[in-house]
């Protein structure tokens, strides 16, 4: 009797982009060397410098997908190298952060190492392939934000 092998359970989609995540974090890692930083740092210089003037922090995270408390452990470093600006905002309200002229030319010359690293990912992996995964990954991470801790409750 022929019996269909039936998985006992599906593939984690979350190991499963942690796993690409950690892959393509090491090429950028290795290529941004000579920056003296990482893929996850000019992430975060890069959200920075897009905002306009003194980024609240909690606005930031929210931007990164990150809770405070990881966007702060993220951001010592990048305040020691003189990288960041962290101040107090208006009226003494909630902290902001902005790039200091030194991170500003910290996120300049590690350009030209992740667009290295891009161009060489995104030519073995082929831009229409990634034009799809991008717009899925996006979609993906608005579920992950709407659903929050709700799917575990429900459970």
């Amino acid at each position: 009797m022929y019996m269909h092998h039936v998985p006992t359970s599906p593939i984690c989609a979350c190991t499963t982009l942690r796993k690409a995540s950690r892959a393509l974090s090491r090429i950028y890692d290795e290529a941004l060397l000579p920056a003296g930083m990482t893929v996850a740092q000019l992430a975060v210089l890069r959200a920075i410098g897009r905002g306009e003037g003194g980024e609240p922090l909690s606005r930031l995270a929210e931007s990164l997908v990150m809770d405070r408390t990881s966007l702060y452990r993220a951001l010592a470093p990048l305040k020691k190298s003189g990288w960041v600006a962290i101040n107090a905002g208006p009226r003494g309200r909630a902290k902001q952060v902005e790039l200091t002229v030194k991170g500003e030319r910290a996120v300049q010359a590690a350009r030209k190492f992740w667009d290295a690293a891009q161009t060489t990912i995104l030519g073995e992996f082929g831009a229409e392939r990634w034009t799809f995964l991008q717009h899925a990954v996006a979609e993906l991470t608005a579920l992950g934000v709407k659903l929050g801790g709700a799917a575990l409750q429900r459970a």
